[in-house]
């Protein structure tokens, strides 16, 4: 495949830590709210928990060891609050820092660039139950947390995440009840947004005031397409009203234009803002962290809850295990959306990726056509984006590993490795491989560039 990519294009994986980590009681971690909501009964699907997962926080020289197999030139890994400071507020807990240290340590010496996110919705518990995230206080925990990686790992790491996805935690973890807390509350709800946004703001400071390392700090969020499932002007002004929803609440303030008054007025509820907190939040990021998946279409459902829309399936569309549509166009669509009506100066594909249900052949080895062709399709999405001049600096395979795929449980593979969550076994399969080999590829043209 040809994929006329940048000389300097960065090639990475992700993951997050309650989705790998285990070890959940060890070295003095702390429960998080994921913790908690995997206990609620029939909140995650089979039951499953993140308690084990990949056990990577004792397996990870083997992780980081793969990593240099597959050739990544970049790794990007949350930091788990609850280990680092275990109530929230407070003592920094030492061994959960530690862990950290040796991690960045170790990518760094196979060549691959840390990028850090710092909070990838593992709220410690002992915060929520002081409110969580439509009090304030918690933006002003985050900023001390953020304080305390920053000094113990800025003298290396360069490139962080502050949030990661504040949409799931607000909009899903709050109003819909599917993700940790599992509240329905639109006032909380909208009250989480802000200080969710709130917390970036602070987080931007934290890092750049206390990272020895000049720090590249940004937000990363997930945009999607949206369109009307018809033509009707009730699905129309639905569309316009989840494009609100999901991409200019975020959007828009992040990038100095404030809450849309639209949706504060389809929302009924003012998010609290203090002076001062719109310039925190709109100060400038030095990338647009982009995670996509998929596109929506949407119809209006007067019914329902705020945005008053909801998705509707797309007949006959190529689907993942998740149910998500197959539409590689809409990546380059939402590149082209930072790049062209919001101003952005880099961008990252911090997550791509898809389920696919696989299987594990009699010689050991993992076939997965559909996830090689979903990269493949992608990757050239990205292209198509760069050659319209989209500043695309990277992109970040979703996932390293299969993992803990939060309402989902295990049952839904993201990897370019299969776990056994049984055994540990790692096998890299057929997808991964070819990533590989794509990253290869790239290298040696670079090194054949005659501007090098």
């Amino acid at each position: 495949m040809n994929t006329p990519l940048p000389e300097g294009f960065l090639w990475g994986a992700a993951t997050a830590a309650y989705q790998i980590e285990g070890a959940v009681d060890v070295d003095g971690r702390r429960p998080s709210i994921w913790d908690d909501f995997c206990r609620v009964p029939g909140a995650i699907d089979d039951g499953d928990t993140g308690d084990v997962v990949c056990d990577h926080y004792r397996r990870w020289p083997q992780d980081v060891a793969l990593m240099r197999d597959l050739g990544l030139e970049a790794y990007r890994f949350s930091v788990a609050w609850p280990r680092v400071v275990p109530t929230g507020r407070g003592a920094v807990n030492a061994k959960g820092l530690d862990f950290y240290d040796r991690l960045v340590d170790a990518v760094m010496a196979e060549g691959i660039r840390p990028f850090v996110t710092l909070y990838h919705w593992d709220l410690p518990s002992a915060l929520q139950d002081k409110g969580g995230w439509p009090e304030r206080d918690t933006a002003y925990a985050f900023a001390e947390f953020a304080e305390a990686v920053a000094r113990r790992l800025g003298d290396r790491v360069q490139d962080w995440t502050t949030v990661n996805e504040p949409l799931c935690s607000a909009w899903i973890g709050h109003l819909e009840g599917r993700f940790a807390p599992g509240e329905r509350d639109l006032t909380r709800a909208v009250r989480a947004s802000h200080h969710l946004l709130l917390a970036h703001g602070l987080g931007m400071q934290a890092v750049r005031a206390n990272a020895a390392k000049p720090a590249r700090v940004g937000l990363v969020l997930n945009p999607s397409g949206i369109a009307p499932a018809t033509d009707r002007p009730e699905d129309v002004a639905a569309a316009h009203r989840m494009d609100g929803h999901v991409n200019r609440w975020w959007l828009d303030p992040t990038n100095g234009r404030g809450y849309p008054a639209d949706m504060v007025e389809v929302y009924g509820v003012e998010p609290p803002v203090r002076e001062g907190d719109l310039e925190l939040i709109g100060a400038p990021a030095d990338y647009h962290g982009v995670n996509f998946y998929f596109r929506q279409f949407v119809e209006d459902d007067p019914e329902g809850p705020a945005p008053f829309a909801r998705q509707v399936p797309v007949e006959g569309a190529e689907t993942t295990a998740m149910g998500w549509e197959v539409h590689a166009p809409g990546l380059t669509d939402v590149i082209l959306r930072c790049s062209e009506d919001y101003g952005a100066r880099s961008i990252y594909v911090t997550e791509n990726g898809a389920a696919y249900a696989d299987t594990v052949a009699p010689d050991g080895s993992v076939h997965d056509p559909e996830r090689t062709a979903y990269l493949e399709g992608h990757l050239a999405a990205v292209a198509a984006a760069v050659a319209q001049g989209a500043p695309v600096d990277g992109y970040f395979a979703w996932s390293l590993l299969d993992n803990f795929e939060w309402a989902n449980g295990l049952a839904k593979r993201f990897g370019l490795i299969h776990v056994d969550f049984d055994t540990q076994r790692r096998t890299v399969k057929s997808s991964g491989h070819r990533y590989a080999a794509l990253i290869a590829a790239h290298r040696a043209a670079r090194a054949q560039s005659p501007s090098r």
